[in-house]
């Protein structure tokens, strides 16, 4: 049985991703790990990769062998290598945090949560399952369970697509608990043990989960809010060098980073990952909230086969977390197929929550222009707020989504600044959170879904925070004599 082809990255072209030579001030062993390290960080080493011989990328970079050595030891130690006898060194990437689940807790009277980009309930909610209540009864003589979801929510899901440009039938649509039963349904489907899947980096904590919880492996893609479109080149490359079979991306508004795939860009990623033989799944949680710019622009995936993407979407963001309505949408076949993965999870998504959707639907267009006006009212307050309390964070406006996504002034630390914010009663998520290894540190992902009271409180905290650190590193030790 033959196995999968190794694939080795050169000492020549190892040379060139690590570009200059490591900044003084730490052993030349550490300073060639830490860039050796960011490189897999970010995406420009897949894992998996074998790295070339010490001895050749000691004399490619005119290091001796044991400042190679010293570098590899340390990345095996720290996890961001590993050494099989007789084979050689090889990408790998460390052990992650806990799951994004844990750091989901319930409400808690006087503290701001910040941890999720959650709004509040929609107002019409209510309205909708008590229209649902009524219609119950006739449903109450059956067994209540509908496979897939019922017709009615499924047509109506299916003509928002259409509406969208994207023709699109009921027999396309499988309904889920959420998007996120919809995406581990998706890569239970999609992904088989070892398979690397082609991720946006920063991205969603929770996609990352799903993808290993499949036995897939995260290939990390670099993406930028400044210049989104040069993703396409860099997923073109990861492709060619890690040969994933899915990618996971959010071109509408991606979290956190909230970088939006122009039209031409957004078709040729499609057409980019098609041709390389990649299914791509489409995150369209936060496509709707639109809060600047057109919000009509082409749904990915238009110009190329129906079986070269899945679509994922749900109503969380538009109206509440709290009704658990996902869905799928991808060609007849492959939804008949998540449809028995589904069956096997769970026989049905509930047959009220369903019947509300349906209400919620045939108000979408309202329902969705009020969610983007209170948003871009608490965007722009805390955009304002940051700006005053906060000097030297810095952020590209999104243009939709639900949060900043923040640089950190040079030595603050996301990490240590969120557990300080927990004991003054403010909760939020450590950069790193958003990240496959340990990068993204120097960010902080600031949802503005809560009301501009407690935006405004929160970001107080924090710059109480930053203005106690500032003194205590500024007080000098008097000299007792």
């Amino acid at each position: 049985m033959s196995s999968e082809p190794v694939r080795t990255v050169s000492a020549a072209e190892l040379a060139v991703l690590l570009g200059a030579a490591p900044a003084g001030g730490q052993p030349l062993y550490r300073g060639l790990a830490d860039a050796l390290r960011e490189r897999v960080a970010d995406g420009s080493m897949a894992v998996g990769v074998r790295l070339p011989a010490e001895r050749a990328l000691a004399e490619e970079l005119r290091l001796s062998r044991v400042t190679v050595s010293a570098a590899y030891r340390e990345l095996r130690e720290a996890g961001w290598a590993s050494a099989r006898h007789g084979s050689g060194t090889f990408v790998a990437m460390p052990s992650g945090p806990p799951a994004w689940g844990t750091m989901v807790g319930a409400p808690v009277d006087g503290v701001i949560d910040l941890v999720n980009a959650a709004p509040a309930a929609a107002p019409e909610l209510k309205e909708a399952y008590l229209d649902a209540v009524d219609e119950l009864p006739r449903f109450m003589p059956q067994h209540g369970y509908h496979p897939g979801g019922l017709t009615t929510l499924r047509a109506a899901i299916a003509d928002r697509y259409t509406r969208r440009g994207r023709p699109t039938i009921a027999d396309q649509i499988l309904v889920t608990g959420g998007a996120g039963d919809a995406t581990e349904v998706v890569f239970e489907a999609l992904v088989e043990a070892g398979d690397r899947v082609l991720i946006e980096h920063p991205t969603y904590p929770g996609a990352v989960e799903s993808v290993q919880a499949a036995g897939g492996r995260p290939v990390p893609v670099p993406i930028d809010a400044t210049d989104p479109d040069a993703f396409v080149a860099d997923a073109d490359r990861a492709a060619r060098q890690s040969a994933p079979t899915v990618a996971y991306v959010m071109p509408d508004f991606s979290n956190p980073s909230g970088a939006r795939a122009t039209p031409e860009g957004r078709r040729r990623l499609a057409a980019t990952l098609a041709r390389h033989g990649v299914v791509t799944v489409v995150d369209e949680v936060a496509a709707d909230i639109v809060l600047d710019g057109p919000d009509d622009l082409e749904p990915f995936g238009v110009p190329v086969p129906e079986s070269a993407t899945v679509a994922i979407g749900s109503l969380s963001k538009t109206v509440w977390g709290g009704i658990r309505i996902g869905w799928v949408r991808a060609e007849a076949a492959r939804t008949a197929q998540l449809a028995k993965i589904m069956a096997r999870r769970q026989l049905s998504v509930s047959v009220l929550d369903q019947l509300a959707a349906v209400r919620l639907f045939a108000w979408h267009d309202r329902l969705v222009a009020q969610r983007r006006r209170d948003l871009r009212v608490q965007r722009d307050a805390l955009a304002a707020a940051v700006d005053e309390r906060l000097p030297g964070w810095s952020y590209v406006l999104p243009a939709g989504g639900l949060s900043l996504w923040c640089r950190l002034p040079a030595d603050t630390s996301s990490t240590d600044l969120v557990a300080a914010a927990r004991s003054r009663g403010l909760l939020l998520a450590p950069g790193p959170r958003f990240g496959t290894g340990h990068l993204f540190d120097d960010h902080q992902r600031m949802p503005f879904t809560r009301p501009v009271s407690e935006l405004t409180a929160a970001v107080n905290v924090l710059a109480t925070l930053v203005v106690s650190a500032d003194a205590s590193m500024s007080v000098t030790p008097t000299l007792v004599v």
